[in-house]
């Protein structure tokens, strides 16, 4: 059988490594086909342990390694797929994390003469069944693919250079079958590090090059497939979809399901289940040639741009959708099966039904289990040029004709790789690149090779090459005005449906205010959602570190812990994040008025009713569950609601806050979530709570050393609280700060960074003025002032105690002095314990929640440890307070609130909190420092979008707030 070879610029020597900086996308690569695993022609995986010599030059070392019969015998040893880096502890350099800066100087195509190259050697066999008595490769011949390397590779076999590529998250192959022996073949590949390449993809990352994708040798028999595009669309009128798979060799197509039985090229149409996210319904067949089986999973669907909407089977969508790199903490970009099978499978149990794949194509594999499982893909290409906006985008290689070839190649590699995906229902033309000529041209080959899906770019926001108006990080009055079609901006764009491609940044604690954005969304039809970013902190393990970002590894230019802002946790741990985001985007809307003893039920799902889900009821009083049972809701329709009558509250049951909690779950095991896994849930007040109360039952007494009042003891001359009953307390004593997040770090867009602020004005070194110590007939009273050194403001602060017998009371009162012109962090007390270990609290749980990050926080009881109230955010910061509590007990002592408080405990103070760089720095002290807050200011997405919105700012002004202290037992 015979090849073509895609473009080239010209040959180069067997010593040259000109090529490196040639900004064509290679030479003697095959042109790019679908990705497909053979029902019956061989492959054999080369990946493992291969021998690996890494040189600090492009040109270190001459290329006679590749041929036969050299003595590889002292070099060292690295696993592939893999990135080298992460590999050797240390001995192959390190990554590199920046954002959008390139880690060397910008002068396209040139790259730094320090160029890490890395010279891999592969030595194998052909298994015994692939190969004649004569030697030769049984009928037609094989491809050697690489599915990818960082970022420009040169590959020999059996001595014979056969050509050398870029585009690292994209695959390439080679005709090898008549340089293949039965034994003893060797396969060298030289990987450089830095690439004319390398100018593409400046995407927000660690820098890793290596082989880090599979390598496979394919056998290719004669008349054996090589490519096809499955065109499989759907008709929701009729019901009907329409199969015709177009192939570069003839064949039939099979579909026995279906009863389909036809020849490739040829149209057939049949009833059929449409394919979408939420009902993946695929259809087993085969393509059939003369010399080969291929397994088809064919989805069918029809992407259209109608009405201004983006319409999937004649229905407008929502995206709930995440950005998502590929990562692993120990392995990088190199991820396993089962790995991207527990992305999906999280994805899909937290209500997401949508990925972009920022900002490169995935793992094929991933794009597979997006079709099994269900979530609608926009594909990215492997293209982006940040790093050009340092010089006003001056000489970016999109506005360049010479790296034309090039972007269309990335296109190509992508659109010809995945086209047969019923997931992927959007091409993106990459991210960051600014504008230019290039973007056109791959845009229009796109759209002439591929007018079954829509084209997607966010920096084109004229729209002149992009079907959907796609906008990053907009804040929540400007998504409005354009929901409204209030934005302007030229014609066709006002035409086209709007999707936020980022918002939502989920760096350390946040992001806030998702919730506010999904209002909007749900609020306007031009909104077709958006994507978080992203999905998963990229932390690389680290023996000392825990996990290692930023400017860990000695980096010269970094980024610090920027690359950490995903959804899940480096081991894939669900941050509170996405146990947010997960609620915020539940697909049963559930209502109503707990009182009347009514819910309301809507279904917001896009294709499917009800019937999948069982809906339960639970009476619950002071959060324990009175009594419990099934909810009868109609199999709703999309977009349908029904107003349901909930059960008599129980007679005579026990005094105390009473609500309803109403939950969605799923009535049988799904291929993504067990029977009674919990979709979505409402909680609807019945009985409001009972505020805490204490009746004085005397004054203050004193003796040289102390006060005493009730069960507690205090310090004559403070006034500082020392015991409660025989619990010893530090404090407490009225808190402001927090350990700033790294949305309060952020200052995106020119917005005010509100730590700056905050640090400016002293709020996270306070002094405490005593002013006077006050016993009167029934309290204590203790007066202050709180405020920062060398500014005029302060907070006139008043700690008023008194107590029955076995109960101590604190009021305070706040009064703001001065001109207050930015918000508070926080507004509470902190006290410590000397021991306390085991908590148990009534209120907002089971994990954090901040004022515009609390949708989750469902009210009830719940135990847990001190340590297990902390959240492990990489880099650490304020974290962990439980929202809207009424009550909790630890270290032998309980706490009541008017109103309902923030409560967080910790092993370390705030300010250790605040100066730790990793969880690593922190360590557990002798004293457990609990925090009681009145209010906190929001949270935001202010390290890469707008901040808290007013509503969530906590201003300075008169307060007053209780809390109730008693001993336990």
């Amino acid at each position: 059988m015979s090849f073509r070879t895609t473009g080239s610029t010209g040959s180069t020597t067997a010593s040259s490594v000109g090529y490196v900086e040639d900004v064509s996308p290679g030479r003697g690569a095959l042109p790019p086909r679908a990705w497909y695993a053979s029902s019956d022609a061989r492959s054999l995986s080369l990946n493992g342990d291969w021998s690996f010599r890494l040189s600090p030059t492009a040109d270190a070392e001459d290329d006679s390694f590749a041929a036969e019969g050299y003595d590889a015998g002292g070099w060292a040893r690295v696993a592939v797929p893999g990135h080298w880096v992460l590999q050797g502890d240390g001995a192959f350099g390190a990554p590199i994390y920046t954002n959008h800066l390139y880690p060397f100087p910008v002068d396209p195509p040139r790259v730094p003469s320090e160029n890490p190259t890395g010279d891999h050697l592969r030595y194998f066999d052909l298994p015994g069944d692939w190969s004649s008595d004569g030697g030769a490769v049984i009928d037609g011949g094989a491809v050697l693919r690489f599915d990818g390397v960082e970022s420009c590779a040169r590959v020999w076999l059996n001595g014979t250079d056969i050509g050398e590529f870029k585009g690292s998250r994209l695959p390439h192959e080679f005709a090898v079958g008549h340089l293949l022996k039965p034994a003893g073949n060797v396969l060298a590949v030289r990987v450089h590090q830095w690439s004319a390449g390398s100018y593409l993809e400046d995407q927000d990352q660690w820098w890793m090059p290596g082989i880090f994708r599979d390598v496979t040798l394919l056998h290719r028999p004669a008349g054996s497939a090589l490519d096809f595009f499955v065109h499989a669309s759907y008709d929701h009128v009729g019901g009907i979809g329409t199969l015709r798979v177009d192939s570069d060799v003839d064949g039939r197509v099979l579909v026995p399901a279906l009863d389909i039985d036809v020849a490739t090229g040829e149209a057939v149409t049949v009833p059929v289940e449409p394919w979408t996210a939420e009902t993946p319904k695929l259809y087993d067949g085969e393509l059939v040639t003369e010399g080969e089986r291929v397994p088809l999973r064919i989805g069918f669907r029809t992407v259209a741009l109608e009405d201004g909407l983006l319409k999937v089977n004649g229905k407008a969508i929502l995206f709930k959708g995440v950005n998502r790199h590929e990562w692993h903490p120990v392995k990088g970009r190199s991820l396993d099966l089962e790995t991207m099978r527990e992305d999906v499978l999280l994805m899909k149990r937290h209500n997401l039904n949508a990925v972009r794949t920022s900002h490169y194509p995935p793992h094929p594999a991933f794009l597979d289990l997006c079709d099994e499982y269900g979530l609608w893909v926009i594909d990215e290409c492997d293209l982006e040029t940040h790093g050009f906006t340092e010089q006003n985008w001056r000489d970016n290689p999109v506005d360049d004709d010479r790296w034309t070839p090039a972007l269309l190649d990335r296109a190509a590699r992508m659109v010809e790789r995945d086209k047969n995906h019923p997931s992927v229902v959007i091409w993106s033309l990459g991210n960051e690149a600014g504008t230019g000529r290039g973007l056109t041209a791959m845009a229009e080959w796109i759209h002439g090779r591929d007018d079954s899906r829509l084209v997607h770019y966010e920096g084109d926001w004229d729209c002149r090459d992009t079907d959907v108006y796609s906008r990053m990080y907009a804040d929540h009055a400007e998504t409005e005005r354009i929901g409204k079609r209030l934005d302007g901006g030229t014609h066709k764009r006002r035409q086209l449906p709007y999707i936020l491609c980022e918002y939502g940044h989920a760096m350390g604690n946040g992001p806030g205010g998702i919730a506010d954005y999904q209002r909007i969304f749900e609020a306007h039809e031009r909104i077709q959602g958006g994507f978080i970013w992203e999905w998963i902190d990229h932390g690389v393990t680290h023996p000392e570190l825990g996990y290692a970002y930023g400017g860990d590894f000695g980096e010269e230019l970094h980024d610090s812990n920027f690359v950490c802002d995903g959804l899940v946790f480096p081991d894939r741990t669900p941050s509170p994040g996405l146990i947010e985001f997960k609620k915020v985007i539940e697909p049963v809307r559930i209502d109503g008025d707990g009182s009347a003893g009514t819910v309301r039920v809507r279904n917001a799902f896009d294709f499917t009713d009800l019937s999948s889900l069982a809906f339960e009821w639970a009476y619950q009083v002071d959060g324990k569950t009175i009594e419990a049972g099934a909810l009868s809701v109609p199999a709703l329709l999309p977009g349908e609601s029904a107003e349901v009558k909930l059960p008599q509250p129980p007679a005579g049951g026990p005094a105390g806050e009473a609500l309803w909690t109403v939950r969605a779950l799923l009535a049988e095991d799904t291929a993504w979530g067990r029977k009674d896994h919990q979709v979505a849930w409402a909680q609807l007040p019945v009985v409001e709570r009972l505020l805490p109360t204490v009746t004085p039952g005397g004054g203050p007494t004193a003796s040289e050393r102390l006060i005493y009042l009730g069960p507690a003891s205090f310090d004559v001359r403070t006034g500082a609280l020392k015991t409660i009953g025989g619990i010893d307390v530090t404090g407490p004593r009225l808190d402001v700060w927090r350990a700033t997040t790294d949305n309060d770090e952020g200052a995106w867009n020119g917005n005010t960074c509100y730590s700056r602020l905050w640090r400016e004005l002293g709020l996270h070194r306070v002094q405490h003025r005593l002013d006077g110590v006050e016993l009167g007939a029934d309290a204590l009273t203790v007066r202050t002032r709180v405020a920062p050194a060398a500014r005029e403001v302060g907070l006139r602060t008043t700690y008023r105690w008194t107590a029955d017998d076995s109960r101590l009371k604190l009021t305070v009162t706040v009064d703001p002095e001065g001109d207050w012109t930015v918000p508070l962090p926080r507004l509470g007390i902190r006290f410590g314990l000397s021991s306390a270990d085991a908590v148990t609290w009534y209120g907002g749980g089971p994990g954090e929640g901040y004022p515009d990050t609390k949708s989750a926080s469902m009210v009830s009881r719940y135990h847990s440890t001190v340590d297990e109230l902390q959240t492990p955010y990489v880099r650490p910061q304020e974290n962990g307070v439980r929202p809207d509590v009424r009550w909790a007990e630890l270290g032998g002592l309980r706490i009541d609130g008017d109103p309902e408080f923030g409560f967080a405990a910790r092993r370390w103070t705030t300010e250790q909190l605040d100066a730790a760089a990793h969880l690593t720095d922190l360590q557990a002290g002798d004293t457990v420092w609990v925090n009681l807050d009145h209010g906190q200011m929001g949270i935001g997405s202010q390290s890469c979008g707008p901040g808290p919105l007013p509503q969530y700012h906590l201003l300075a002004g008169p307060t007053e707030f209780s809390f109730v202290f008693s001993e336990i037992g």
